[in-house]
């Protein structure tokens, strides 16, 4: 607002008005013009207007209302809650736990998982898919399914030989629980040989196990061996899922801890037969790469520990010192897997249970497998 006022909606002042006025009639040739009426108006908008806040290019078009896509979306959202409420395993399945697809392989298993393995439609195992059915679909064969960690120094040992122990504990889990010739029933003796022969104890159980295989003295505490006139494997593909952790323990010793579920699909041995069953077997083997100035041992060879199996329709009731599966013919009309029932349900794709909560349920009888 101006001081002087304005006239008519002029922005000019009364004494500039006047002397045009007088000029005017005078034909003075520099006499201001009047302003438009246009010119007028549009100064006193701009008057009448406050000023705006708004930068140079600043300007931002109002938002278009998407009223019908809101509406979409919020129907895609119901449809994706319904799909979470029906089948939360299959949604589990989209990310696998490890970000990938469900039909593609899983990574490797790099700490304990927090939750078992989703579910997946049960479908019958055949000569050409084995694994149909079943979470070991995606785990890897061998030993690519066993994740080694980076090795760095530790106890007695630097970061060179820790790897080098790494590696010959894999090679352990393949002479024990891979090996054909071991899973036909031969002696492990390349598994055997890498155990320290000082240890006498050990030795002691394993001449025993052989011998004479008891609940307390079983060969598959270690090693995972089939009667060829029972079963035979299907095809050469061993699934596995597990890892390598490490340590430093007593002595300055590098202590490993080997955490692995082996799945073996077998048939019977008579060639006639085409039924596919499976044997599930979960190892947890703890053990000592000693220093050699302060434990009697041998190079190359470890110390056992510990060690624990959990098996599913590998037999329960009886010891022999094989895996002895049950076929569909031969399992209790009540139950769904391995054992009389007499147990507690087992989930042998389970990894998030520690092996220390499985024996604790191994305890109370045989289990019954809630899947195979």
């Amino acid at each position: 607002m101006n001081a002087g006022g304005e006239r008519s909606g002029s922005s000019v002042p009364d004494e500039e008005w006047d002397r045009f006025l007088r000029e005017s009639a005078d034909g003075t040739p520099d006499a201001p013009k009047e302003p438009s009426a246009r010119a007028r108006d549009v100064a006193r908008r701009l008057r009448e207007e406050p000023a705006s806040s708004e930068g140079w290019r600043t300007y931002s078009p109002a938002r278009p209302r998407r009223k019908k896509s809101l509406y979409a979306v919020g129907l895609v959202a119901a449809l994706a809650l319904l799909v979470v409420a029906l089948d939360p395993g299959r949604v589990v399945g989209w990310f696998g736990g490890d970000g990938q697809a469900a039909s593609g392989p899983l990574a490797t298993e790099s700490e304990r998982p927090d939750q078992p393995s989703p579910r997946v439609a049960a479908q019958r195992p055949t000569l050409d898919e084995p694994f149909k059915g079943s979470p070991a679909a995606r785990w890897a064969s061998g030993t690519a399914g066993i994740a080694v960690p980076t090795a760095r120094a530790t106890g007695w040992m630097s970061a060179a030989q820790v790897e080098r122990a790494l590696e010959r504990t894999r090679d352990f889990l393949t002479a024990s629980s891979l090996d054909p010739g071991v899973l036909r029933g031969e002696h492990p003796r390349k598994a055997i040989a890498l155990i320290n022969p000082h240890q006498q104890d050990v030795q002691d159980f394993l001449a025993t196990a052989f011998r004479t295989p008891s609940r307390k003295n079983d060969p598959l505490l270690l090693f995972s061996r089939f009667e060829k006139s029972h079963a035979r494997l299907v095809g050469d593909v061993v699934k596995t899922r597990g890892r390598i952790t490490y340590r430093e323990g007593e002595r300055g010793a590098l202590q490993v801890t080997t955490d692995v579920s082996y799945v073996y699909p077998v048939a019977r041995a008579a060639a006639s037969t085409d039924e596919v069953a499976r044997a599930i077997v979960r190892r947890e083997v703890v053990l000592n790469w000693d220093d050699p100035d302060k434990v009697i041992t041998e190079p190359g060879t470890f110390s056992l520990v510990s060690y624990k199996v959990d098996m599913t329709n590998g037999g329960c009731n009886t010891v022999t010192g094989y895996l002895t599966p049950e076929f569909a013919a031969e399992q209790p009309a009540t139950g769904s897997g391995d054992g009389d029932g007499d147990g507690p349900e087992v989930d042998p794709y389970d990894r998030s249970t520690s092996m220390a909560e499985r024996m604790e349920a191994a305890d109370e009888g045989c289990g019954t497998a809630t899947r195979s």
